[in-house]
């Protein structure tokens, strides 16, 4: 997410906790993309959550890492289950978070299927998967999502409407001058019509 600033994410030291916690960090990660991201029922799938639109939904593998390389550039990630790799075909897309640099890489199954292992977060020649860093774009590219808006809702004004005014009819026309007498005929009647009070108007 570009322009966002980076926080430093607490470890849960729990692996399957962890494994929880960076599926739902995706999920909401996905979301502020633009990207429709859920997460199916149940664990026993190869995939962990799909991302896009009846038609097009993509499987993604999510996996996180706090563990540094030896040579201490960069980091391990896990691409495998229970230690066995993943087969062709297990899913559409890596999403590996690298905790401790708060960085997504968004890797196409392919360049994973059969590994082991990827590193990740490093330099030089060892930075083969560099160029998938922060790659949401694929996502909306493989899913056709289209790119998120800014998230504000323009809300057109509305319209003023000035009630339109009769205009005035001058008391020197016919019409002014019967309007002008049955107003005064309509005071004159309400007048006639008070009553007195009981005892008054007597002398």
């Amino acid at each position: 997410m570009a322009g966002v600033k980076r926080r430093k994410p607490k470890i849960i030291k729990d692996k399957k906790k962890r494994g929880e916690w960076a599926e739902s960090m995706f999920i909401t990660w996905a979301s502020e993309e633009g990207l429709p991201a859920s997460k199916p029922w149940g664990d026993s799938r190869s995939f962990d959550c799909v991302v896009g639109h009846p038609g097009k939904f993509l499987a993604i593998q999510v996996k996180c890492t706090i563990a540094k390389l030896e040579s201490g550039e960069g980091y391990i990630c896990s691409t495998c289950s229970s230690h066995k790799p993943y087969r062709k075909g297990s899913f559409d897309f890596l999403a590996a978070y690298v905790i401790p640099e708060d960085v997504w890489y968004i890797i196409p199954g392919r360049e994973v299927w059969g590994l082991r292992s990827i590193s990740l977060c490093t330099v030089g020649g060892e930075a083969k998967y560099e160029h998938y860093r922060e790659a949401w774009g694929l996502l909306r590219k493989a899913s056709g999502t289209s790119e998120p808006d800014s998230g504000v809702e323009e809300v057109a004004e509305p319209e003023m409407t000035v009630p339109e005014v009769p205009p005035a009819i001058p008391p020197s026309s016919a019409v002014g001058r019967m309007q002008a007498a049955a107003s005064y005929f309509r005071r004159y009647m309400q007048r006639s019509s008070v009553v007195p009070p009981k005892g008054e108007g007597k002398r």
